[in-house]
């Protein structure tokens, strides 16, 4: 087995290296993997899937998609979904040490979690833009934050990930190893560093520098409006999508370093077997931290989203208690239902800020 899921895809990391003949075996940075990663894995999906499909419902359920926020945080949600999609298939992979799912599969998954991947990061740029419009270009922002453009922008995200992760589509393949198949990409041999620092690259541009030069320029502006005439009702909707871009750092930093490190490894360490073991176990590590992020946007909103939280009850009490009440009739239904309810003025008002 490879030593961690996606190492798998990025096949940046390899299986033995070669110092003065010597073979690098690596059998005890794979059985942690195998031993560390699955039951995580499987912790993340279920939390990640609730939560986000909770998330999807909210905003289904109460017609928010009159603005552009709530069409960006919805998209946000589905790219959650289409990563976690994936990973109940990289667990069994872990746990079987074999691929079982064939070819097809292995190109399918492994685009579908670059494109989630991918557009993920779209849209949490896309999300921090609109604060920026909403607050710093406020009379621009009544003729430019419209559904219309917020769909169009939306697409193009979409069409802009799938284009990032059409080389994650394309070399993954599947390849018969001793006693069992892997999945991974497979770049054509005379250009193989080059591709593998290419992914690297990219992936660090898309994932990290893009998205904090866009942060920095954006809430730079933003902070200076906010601090030259203080508005609690603007910091209120600045404040939700700052915390899910500082958390996509925090999350995902750590494993695009290790991811560029590994892929630049024979210019930046030394050819020690050791320091390549090193450099596996730290991208099982920062991946576990970085996969855990799929689960966590759900949970920002409830403990940072007013509205989402109000919203959340109440449709508990539209799909549970409310049902519940026709066989428990010492429920009062009537204060749940008129609860569940919101006026066309309130919701018009509060469908500017998403969540």
């Amino acid at each position: 087995m490879e030593p961690s899921t996606i190492a798998n895809i990025y096949e940046v990391t390899t299986e033995d290296y070669d110092y003065d003949s010597t073979p690098c075996h690596k059998g005890d940075v794979r059985a942690f993997g195998s031993q560390l990663l699955p039951p995580l894995y499987s912790l993340v999906f279920v939390i990640g899937l609730v939560g986000n499909i909770l998330v999807v419902l909210v905003l289904l359920q109460y017609k928010r998609l009159k603005s552009m926020t709530s069409i960006y945080l919805l998209n946000l949600a589905v790219s959650d979904l289409l990563f976690l999609f994936t990973l109940p298939f990289w667990v069994d992979y872990d746990l079987k040490d074999n691929w079982r799912f064939g070819k097809g599969m292995c190109k399918f998954l492994s685009g579908l979690y670059f494109i989630g991947l991918y557009s993920e990061i779209f849209f949490m740029i896309l999300l921090t833009i609109d604060r920026y419009l909403a607050i710093v270009h406020a009379v621009f922002a009544l003729r430019a934050r419209t559904v219309i453009f917020g769909i169009i922008s939306s697409l193009v995200a979409w069409v802009l990930a799938i284009l990032a992760a059409i080389p994650g589509f394309y070399f993954s393949n599947i390849q018969w190893e001793s006693s069992h198949f892997t999945c991974s990409l497979h770049f054509p041999h005379q250009h193989l560093k080059q591709w593998q620092q290419f992914q690297a690259l990219k992936m660090n541009i898309l994932g990290l520098v893009l998205p904090l030069v866009i942060m920095i320029i954006c809430y730079t502006g933003i902070i200076e409006i906010l601090l030259r005439r203080p508005n609690e009702k603007k910091a209120r909707a600045v404040r939700l999508i700052f915390v899910i871009m500082i958390l996509f750092f925090l999350f995902w930093t750590p494993y695009n370093l290790t991811l560029f490190i590994s892929a630049f490894q024979n210019e930046i360490l030394a050819n020690e077997c050791e320091q390549s073991k090193q450099l596996d176990l730290a991208i099982q590590v920062t991946e576990v931290i970085a996969y855990t992020h799929c689960c966590i946007n759900p949970i920002v909103y409830v403990f940072v989203g007013e509205r989402f939280r109000k919203y959340l009850r109440q449709l508990f009490h539209r799909l549970l208690v409310v049902r519940l009440a026709k066989w428990l009739p010492f429920l009062r239904t009537e204060r749940l239902e008129r609860t569940s309810s919101t006026s066309p003025s309130t919701a018009e008002q509060e469908l500017s800020n998403g969540f």
